[in-house]
């Protein structure tokens, strides 16, 4: 990504929901003011509550080179819940990277020995221009003033975006069609071998019933989740369900070495890669994105990543799962489950209500 930025000469546009005053964040930012100085076009997008411990006044040196800031939803209390989890480069409209990579320390390592287990992908051609274009859409609504915006453009930031490499899935909150999840259970209706990693993994019933209907016809489901998380309340609503996947005969691995914060779906020939989690917020409540890569052989390599976590992984046994918890434990992870999955989507849904633009 560095070697992108200091290779790009015409634009950059930078969209991170965590973005922290480190090292490495200190690396991209002094990237960003060189490209600003040699005549190239930089923006920057930071979601205001992911990065809540980042000053404005860190970016005054790329302003002064003439590149751009902004905050994403910039916090007030009656939209908090709304915001921009998507993590995007793209120089020249030409590159792109996207995946689960916030800029911070954490990230820096590979995940095993040290730092995050996380992953992202680099993009050319279409998609990349495409990634462009949906970053300009949200830097031009980063104050969240949605009226100056036309019902054809809002709905530009919730669709598909078809190109000869695969689909480029746009997510934004509302009470639209959720495409990620429309896509995923139409991959999952069809599937003969499914392989997941999600750092945070709440799906909906549709995607359960999906998921464990791929394992009673016959084929594997393997699910890769975390064993150390940053948030713990999500780790508990996803054991939750732990025990119907195992009754179904769905596998469940979970990552040991280092927090997991990984988003990799591989179903059949079929790769999916972004921000999304497969997770209430990222489906219906966060803007996210995901690309949709229907290559076999970039499934080939993603198997190969995914064997490399397993390696990782310990396995959870089906005959000892039930009875490895106390009542404690499963009155935790059903109020987890509650939490996640009923009231903070109830509590997103009534902070879109309020919102002139989605009523």
């Amino acid at each position: 990504m560095l070697a992108a930025i200091d290779e790009a000469r015409t634009s950059v546009r930078l969209e991170m929901y965590i973005y922290t005053d480190s090292a490495i964040g200190e690396r991209f930012r002094s990237a960003l003011v060189r490209a600003a100085e040699r005549g190239a076009r930089v923006r920057v997008l930071i979601d205001a509550l992911g990065s809540l411990t980042l000053s404005a006044s860190y970016w005054e040196p790329l302003l002064r080179a003439g590149g751009q800031f902004r905050w994403f939803n910039p916090l007030q209390l009656n939209r908090l819940s709304i915001r921009n989890h998507r993590k995007l480069l793209a120089c020249d409209e030409r590159v792109a990277f996207i995946g689960g990579f916030n800029i911070a320390e954490e990230y820096e390592g590979d995940g095993v020995a040290m730092g995050w287990y996380d992953l992202g992908i680099q993009l050319s051609g279409v998609l990349a221009k495409e990634l462009a274009v949906s970053f300009d859409l949200l830097f031009g609504l980063a104050d969240f003033q949605h009226k100056r915006f036309t019902r054809l453009r809002r709905s530009r930031l919730s669709s598909i975006v078809s190109t000869y490499d695969g689909q480029l899935l746009l997510a934004a909150p509302g009470r639209r069609r959720s495409y990620l999840k429309q896509t995923l259970l139409h991959d999952f209706h069809l599937a003969r071998n499914v392989k997941i990693i999600s750092a945070y993994f709440l799906p909906t019933r549709a995607i359960r019933r999906a998921l464990t209907g791929v394992a009673r016809r016959g084929g594997q489901v393997q699910l890769i989740m975390a064993g150390k998380s940053d948030v713990p309340l999500s780790q508990l609503a996803s054991r939750h369900f732990y025990q119907s996947y195992l009754r179904a005969g769905v596998e469940i691995f979970e990552y040991i070495p280092q927090i997991l914060h990984a988003k990799l779906f591989i179903i059949d020939g079929v790769v999916y890669v972004g921000s999304a989690n497969l997770d209430q917020r990222s489906l219906f409540i966060n803007y996210e994105l995901l690309v949709r890569l229907p290559n076999r052989q970039l499934a080939e390599g993603a198997e190969e990543i995914f064997r490399a976590a397993l390696a990782n992984s310990a396995r959870i046994d089906a005959a000892t799962w039930p009875t490895s918890r106390g009542l404690w434990t499963r009155l935790k992870e059903r109020c987890a489950f509650w939490l996640l999955a009923r009231v903070d989507p109830y509590v997103a849904q009534r902070q879109l209500d309020r919102l002139r633009t989605f009523r």
